[in-house]
């Protein structure tokens, strides 16, 4: 077995090879030649010092001031490295009490794509490090060192003017990136939240302001902002609400750091020079990327303020209770003054004129005049007071014209057979019969309709059906708000965690917290929508029980008289306007670019309901399901959600989009005109050409439906407008595009109800005039609020802020707020509009009231 000397005589020999290979490269980087030298020096502020430094010299400056406990007073050390070794920076640290910052020059910053910028003017100022002495005399240090065989620098040292922020103050200054500011700002007494305001008259370079606590060291590079305090970027505007809650030393610091590049703001990416000397990670010297800004801290508003912006918004929407209440007690004198003409005269009526619908006592041809005199419309029949026929033979000719011909007393309406069959509560059962489909066809083929034709089946089953516009609305709200809620929630839990405020799109000049809320005074501002919502459905719950009361009665005006009375549509609409304010209210707890459609999905469920209702007012037989007609807004908003993600700048989607639209159009069209009496086969191209043929070549015939026509063409031409406006022009907010569609559809078609209202001789009552005028007038002064545009999600956060404004209602509330208030009125307005217009109907047989 070998022993130790074995092992010590094979070792050289092991060597050998080693010693054999050739030497390594001597090191790139310089070593001291011999001991490093430590030079001290006595410094002096506001003095500069030009000097040079190597990788044997160690250049210390030390420097004293004296920190009293009730004055901050900043310092601030600016170097200038005059020689050009990038790979061989110089070292600057600097020594304090609490804290040490260090940096190097050239100062290497890291941009998008990990770009590198050198700078070799490098500023910083020092944190200032707490004193419990009322004076205290306080040392630093600067050290300087280098590897660099030679490196020639300016050191200076200098007190910060104005470095604690004066309240209602403004204080301007310069920035870079190498050279970043920030303040001090202490809470005055009595002062609970300020707002942080910083402006500059040019957008570019973008920056970033930052609120930091009273902590060293202070992040105030554009590598290491974000990770402490509250944070946005910045073109020309930028606004931080500041609570004395969050801050314990009662101050906080305003940091503001000019980024390497604006790409963040919405710039461009600089040209990065490339050659083929260069290395790819050569960086690039940005000169003087600087940028002048402004900063001024205000008080924000009191607690008092928050109470009464609540008061005022809770008084705004429950004086329209009272009104109502109003209303209601003058309709019910109204009838107990007529009390007496009923015993008189023994013939119950009802009249739903009023807002809430109680029943009149006589009719208006009791009182001396005829409800029928000032009508232009009117039976197709024959006239015999005393007839009993069928609504198919209620039409002797085609071709005679709008008036009434004679008159039916209401007691012979009462005897009269019913159209509709009261033995099964299934809709499908009254179309079993083989002769019932031919029958459609005649009756909703004819040239002049009335609503007799239009209201032939069973009343109950009709009222499922509508009333299930109800509970499929009340479903959707409920599956769709409970996850946005926790959404939202968790949105504002990352803002708050993060300090990231560039997530919401808010108008931070006028964002008023609460609790964890940002913006609590947007949020508040929704609350219309819910009251209003709701006292619209306690108004149709309360004309529904009287109408069920009359029914009881057999009430010859509510079995045979008026537009047929159906509410689960106006259920619908009151719950879908309550279902807006809250989703509204979700959206503004932080808007932005993922969350949009919160905001806007109820509002194509409240317009397409609209239409819905007043189609069904002169078609009840033949409106669209609530299956059908959901599952058609679903579609809406999945295109919303489409064009708003893929829409910007594509040519494919907007000549998909608009050739959809106006095939969807087409199609409508021909539902409507037709009454729903045609089919969509493989037959459809061989009956479209036969009807061109017959009606186009062969004889030149006008159309069937002349009204109908007028109103579908009008329709055409605008939707084709539309489609052709969005294909060219290219909105970039598709989701607002999208909705005007829906709008600029709703009122045309209620022009045209109004019109051929009244060119049927029917008139417009006092209260659903009122409503009309006075709506109109809240629309306009809503949509003027509107158009202010104070954010938006489509550009980024720092542009957004450019549109931002100050509160200018109760120092609370801004324009968007104003705009909630007014459209939510206007929207139970508009429904008021469709629950009364045709009040005036309430006396006239259904078979007397023209289709339209």
């Amino acid at each position: 077995m070998p022993g130790p000397g074995a092992a010590a005589l094979a070792l050289p020999l092991l060597a050998l090879p080693l010693l054999a290979l050739p030497p390594a490269p001597p090191p790139t980087l310089p070593r001291p030649h011999g001991p490093r030298r430590v030079l001290q020096k006595e410094a002096q502020f506001n003095t500069t010092y030009a000097d040079w430094v190597d990788a044997d010299l160690l250049n210390i400056y030390a420097f004293n001031h004296s920190v009293c406990r009730n004055r901050t007073e900043g310092v601030r050390v600016s170097v200038n490295v005059l020689s050009d070794h990038k790979d061989l920076p110089v070292l600057f640290v600097v020594r304090q009490k609490e804290a040490v910052v260090s940096f190097q020059v050239p100062l290497i910053l890291r941009g998008l794509y990990q770009r590198k910028y050198a700078y070799q003017e490098v500023s910083r100022t020092l944190c200032q490090p707490q004193t419990k002495a009322e004076v205290e005399t306080q040392h630093f240090y600067v050290d300087v060192s280098t590897l660099s065989l030679n490196a020639s620098y300016k050191l200076r040292v200098t007190r910060v003017e104005n470095f604690v922020l004066r309240t209602n103050e403004r204080f301007s200054f310069n920035a870079t990136a190498a050279q970043p500011q920030y303040f001090k700002y202490e809470f005055p007494e009595g002062v609970d939240s300020v707002i942080v305001k910083v402006t500059s008259a040019m957008a570019f370079p973008c920056s970033v302001i930052s609120i930091q606590d009273i902590l060293c060291p202070v992040y105030d590079l554009d590598n290491n902002v974000a990770f402490i305090g509250m944070y946005q970027t910045m073109t020309k505007k930028a606004a931080i609400t500041v609570q004395k809650k969050d801050f314990p030393s009662n101050s906080f610091y305003v940091v503001v750091v000019v980024k390497t590049e604006d790409e963040a703001c919405g710039g461009a990416l600089p040209y990065y020079p490339l050659s083929k000397d260069a290395a790819p990670d050569e960086p690039v010297d940005q000169h003087n990327r600087q940028k002048m800004l402004e900063v001024m801290v205000s008080p924000a508003i009191t607690s008092e303020a928050y109470v009464s912006s609540v008061l005022f918004c809770l008084g705004i929407f429950l004086s329209f209770y009272i009104l109502t209440l109003v209303i209601a007690c003058w309709e019910s004198c109204r009838q107990q003054k007529r009390k007496g003409l009923l015993a008189a005269m023994d013939s119950p009526s009802l009249d739903t004129a009023s807002l809430l619908g109680h029943a009149r006592s006589i009719p208006d041809y009791f009182l001396g005049h005829s409800p029928y005199d000032s009508y232009g419309y009117g039976s197709f029949g024959n006239g015999s007071s005393g007839s009993t026929e069928g609504v198919t033979d209620s039409m002797g000719s085609a071709e005679v014209p709008y008036g009434y011909v004679g008159e039916r007393s209401l007691e012979n309406v009462a005897s009269r057979p019913r159209l509709d069959s009261l033995s099964s509560v299934e809709e499908d059962d009254y179309d079993t019969l083989a002769d019932i489909d031919y029958d459609k066809n005649v009756i909703r083929t004819k040239q002049y309709l009335c609503v007799a034709d239009l209201a032939r089946k069973d009343k109950r089953v009709l009222r499922k059906k509508y009333q299930i516009y109800f509970w499929n609305i009340a479903t959707i709200a409920v599956f769709y708000a409970l996850p946005v809620i926790q959404l939202v929630i968790t949105y504002q839990t990352v803002v708050n965690v993060t300090g990231n405020q560039d997530i919401c799109y808010y108008n931070f000049l006028c964002a008023h917290p609460l609790g964890n809320l940002s913006a609590f005074n947007n949020i508040l501002s929704n609350l219309g929508y819910v009251l209003l919502g709701l006292l619209f459905l306690l108004i149709i719950l309360q004309r529904e029980i009287n109408y069920n009361r009359a029914l009881m009665r057999n009430d010859a005006h509510a079995l045979e008289c008026g537009i047929p009375k159906h509410f689960g549509l106006f259920y619908a609409m009151g719950t879908a306007l309550m279902m807006e304010g809250l989703l509204s209210a979700c959206y503004h707890v932080c808007p932005n670019y993922t969350n949009f459609q919160f905001d806007t999905s109820f509002m194509y469920m409240i317009a397409g309901l609209c239409m819905l209702k007043l189609y069904q007012k002169r078609h009840p037989d033949i409106n669209a399901s609530a299956y059908s007609a959901y599952a058609c807004l679903a579609l809406v908003i999945f295109f919303s959600v489409v064009g708003v993600v893929f829409g910007k700048g594509n040519t494919a989607f907007w000549i998909v989009f608009s050739v959809i639209h106006i095939v969807a159009t087409l199609l409508l069209s021909t539902q409507l005109y037709y009454m729903g009496r045609w089919k969509l086969d493989s037959g459809i191209l061989r009956r479209i050409l036969h009807v061109l043929y017959t009606d186009c070549v062969r004889q030149c015939s006008g159309p069937m439906y002349v009204d109908r026509m007028v109103l579908l063409v009008m329709g055409n031409i605008i939707n084709w407008s539309l489609a052709a406006y969005g294909l060219i022009v290219r909105p970039n907010d598709f989701a607002s595009y999208l909705l005007a569609i829906g709008i600029c559809n709703l009122l045309l078609y209620f022009a045209f109800y109004i019109i051929m209202k009244l060119r049927s001789g029917e008139r417009i009552k006092l209260i659903p005039l009122l409503c009309i005028i006075g709506t109109s007038v809240v629309w306009g002064f809503a949509l003027f609020f509107f158009f202010q545009g104070l954010s938006t999600w489509q550009k980024t956060p720092a542009e957004s802020r450019e549109h931002n404004r100050d509160c200018i209602l109760l120092d609370f509330f801004d324009d968007h707020d104003i705009w909630h208030f007014l459209s939510s009125i206007a929207m139970f307005g508009s429904f008021l509009v469709l629950l009364t217009l045709d009040d005036d109907l309430d006396c006239v047989q259904r078979d007397k009231i023209y289709v339209f």
